[in-house]
């Protein structure tokens, strides 16, 4: 078999019943979703090929394989089914690479369900991750294969870094490695890190953006003498198919938020021919004929001045993708409300190329981060932009136009909203759930709701998490009331579109749409339990807002002039 064996996180190969959002269902605790409705709305593994290696794997572990391949011959990488990783380790297996986003179930999303049930944190994500790397263990036992673990998920272990040992992990790497991933399996496997090109340690920012650096021998990092990200030309495109036909186009993004480390990569747009290889293989290879286009804000791919779209290459962009024979949709993964708000005819041209309307909605997630004015100008004031707050609008009006355009041309923001942060006050957070009821009960000129879904995001201190047990106290009154605010939103949109989303015969969808709009309901009146308990007013939450709601018209178009 082959020397390098890559393998997924069983979380990212599953298809979640193609339900918005039900992706992250991974995250929540493994005590409050059973494991028959877990696996029941997970669905089936995506299948495998002939030879046990996947049909269809995350756009990461892709990117990995094809920077080996660059290196090495085809049969020396070998991207394992997970029905067949015990086939696929033997005696010359040289790395096992694992590619992970949340192992230990500390990212924002998991947290959010721990901070509000308390307890021992302990989620889907994390069991599943035991278990898989259990059998890796298991099935290299008494032979040469290391194990290397990478992806954005690696972070976790430099705060819990007794589980590298515990887990018996030889190697994390973290960064982009699309350029060295060849040198790095070759010196992973002879257990020989070249100093010249490897730092054993990482990089970190403290408080104020400044780089720092922490020495550990079992992680690795780009050399910090050399370059620290690959150029545009080093980055390899993918050569098998990607989890539902991701591609992209750009990295980083350079709006500037003051707690994002994206921001600090460089920006890079891939050429036309890049982007049209790796629709390529999703479509021949993989039969795939949905497109999302990924990037950290679609609306800076090679934006203007002042963070302005380029509407010419946005367009040309997506019209490109929708021309190519056997595309049948596409939409992008993340991007900013601004624009949608102050560029309604770029929305409008962009749904008309997407063949956007009522049963293909254009998804995309965006950071709405908060409703306060006072942090928005605080943390991210170039999220705005070319709208400026105060100027074109306050940062709620900027944010229902957006909604508004966006809704008007069937799209459908998914929202994250940060709650915790190191100064935020009550009357910010007040601030956001008048910003939640506003939009949620906001209709456009047809008399149809807003359409968009709202998800809180914990921010917890780091010596909270390593303590491993966590406690409602973490929620203070205000914060609570944000999240009854979401998951009320969110549980009026479960009822609404619960049947209607998804994939599968009837009965596949009938029963996700059962568990997902009851689910929906469910989960509102747990928060609101936990939320009376914690003395929060419920009924003030449920009005806050709006009666005292502005009614929107329009921001102003200077972001035009």
């Amino acid at each position: 078999m082959a020397k390098y064996v890559l393998i997924s996180d069983t979380t990212l190969i599953h298809g979640y019943r193609e339900f918005p959002l039900l992706d992250f269902l991974p995250c929540a605790p493994v005590d409050k979703i059973p494991g028959a409705v877990y696996s029941f709305l997970k669905g089936p593994a995506f299948p495998p090929l002939p030879n046990g290696e996947l049909l269809y794997a995350p756009y990461a572990l892709r990117k990995i394989e094809a920077g080996l391949l660059n290196k090495v011959s085809k049969d020396t990488v070998y991207v394992a089914h997970p029905d067949f990783i015990e086939d696929a380790i033997k005696d010359d297996t040289e790395v096992i690479g694992v590619s992970t986003m949340d192992p230990l179930g500390l990212g924002p999303t998991t947290m959010s369900y721990y901070v509000l049930f308390g307890g021992e944190p302990y989620a889907w994500v994390r069991k599943e991750w035991e278990e898989l790397i259990t059998r890796i263990n298991n099935a290299r036992r008494g032979k040469k294969a290391k194990l290397l673990v990478g992806g954005p998920g690696v972070l976790e272990f430099t705060q819990m870094r007794d589980e590298l040992d515990r887990e018996n992990i030889d190697y994390a790497f973290m960064g982009e490695a699309d350029d060295i991933v060849g040198d790095l399996f070759q010196q992973v496997a002879e257990d020989n890190i070249d100093s010249s090109k490897f730092f054993r340690g990482y990089m970190y920012y403290d408080d104020k953006f400044r780089r720092n650096l922490k020495s550990d021998d079992k992680i690795i990092s780009r050399a910090m003498t050399g370059k620290l990200y690959p150029k545009l030309e080093e980055i390899p495109t993918i050569v098998n198919p990607s989890v539902k036909g991701m591609i992209e186009v750009m990295r980083g993004c350079g709006i500037g938020c003051d707690f994002c480390e994206v921001t600090l990569r460089p920006l890079r747009y891939y050429t036309k021919e890049m982007i049209d290889r790796e629709i390529e293989v999703n479509l021949k290879l993989g039969g795939i004929t949905h497109v999302w286009v990924h990037s950290d804000d679609i609306w800076g791919y090679k934006h203007d001045n002042f963070f302005r779209p380029n509407e010419d290459e946005l367009i040309g962009l997506f019209k490109n993708i929708m021309d190519k024979p056997g595309v049948t949709g596409t939409n992008p993964t993340h991007g900013r409300i601004s624009i949608p708000s102050a560029y309604p005819e770029l929305l409008e041209k962009l749904s008309k190329i997407m063949r956007a309307g009522p049963d293909n909605w254009i998804g995309i997630q965006t950071g709405l981060e908060t409703g306060s004015e006072i942090l928005a100008k605080k943390h991210m004031p170039n999220k705005t932009m070319p709208l400026r707050i105060g100027v074109d609008g306050s940062w709620e009006e900027i944010v229902w136009q957006g909604v508004y355009n966006e809704t008007k041309y069937y799209w459908r923001s998914a929202f994250t909203l940060q709650v915790g942060q190191p100064d935020e006050t009550p009357e910010d957070l007040w601030d956001t759930v008048a910003m939640i009821n506003r939009l949620s009960y906001s209709k456009i000129d047809s008399g149809r709701d807003f359409e968009f879904t709202v998800t809180p995001l914990q921010n917890v201190p780091m010596g909270r998490i390593t303590a491993k047990k966590l406690s409602m106290d973490l929620l203070n009154e205000a914060q609570l009331a944000v999240y009854y605010a979401s998951y009320r939103h969110l549980a009026r949109m479960a009822a609404r579109r619960g049947y209607d989303e998804g994939a599968g015969n009837f009965f596949v969808r009938a029963g996700t749409g059962s568990i997902i709009s009851m689910g929906g309901f469910l989960m509102m009146k747990v928060v609101e339990n936990i939320a009376k308990k914690k003395g929060v007013d419920i009924e003030k939450v449920k009005r806050y807002g709006l009666e005292t709601r502005k009614e929107f018209t329009s921001v102003s178009q200077l972001a035009h002039a």
